[in-house]
């Protein structure tokens, strides 16, 4: 799936439940952060090894989606929000948004 269709689904989403409202781009940031440091938090005091070990424990590696895919979202909605100028910005920093955003890198690998 690509970011755009994500960017959707996640607007979709939003829409249903009327939080748009909500949306603005400082409330997005601050909830983007948040959501940070939660995912940040899951590496609390954890060592190397204990990190490695986390792709074997369901539940650990449960919350580490669970925490990635709130990060995702945030960044997907402020994404939208910014609207043009994120394209502007990938393109600045020689990305190629269009082959980026459609889910395809420039070796052809899939990000979905």
């Amino acid at each position: 799936m690509s970011l755009l269709a994500l960017t959707a689904e996640v607007i979709e989403f939003r829409e249903q439940r009327n939080w748009a409202q909500f949306h603005n781009l400082r409330n997005l940031i601050v909830s983007l952060n948040l959501e940070a440091s939660e995912l940040l938090e899951l590496t609390q005091w954890k060592s190397d090894a204990d990190m490695a070990d986390m792709a074997e424990d369901a539940r650990a590696r449960e919350a580490l989606h669970d925490e990635c895919a709130d990060v995702l979202i945030y960044l997907l909605l402020i994404a939208e929000n910014a609207g043009e100028a994120m394209h502007k910005a990938f393109t600045k920093n020689g990305v190629n948004a269009d082959l980026f955003l459609s889910g395809i890198n420039q070796e052809g690998a899939t990000f979905s």
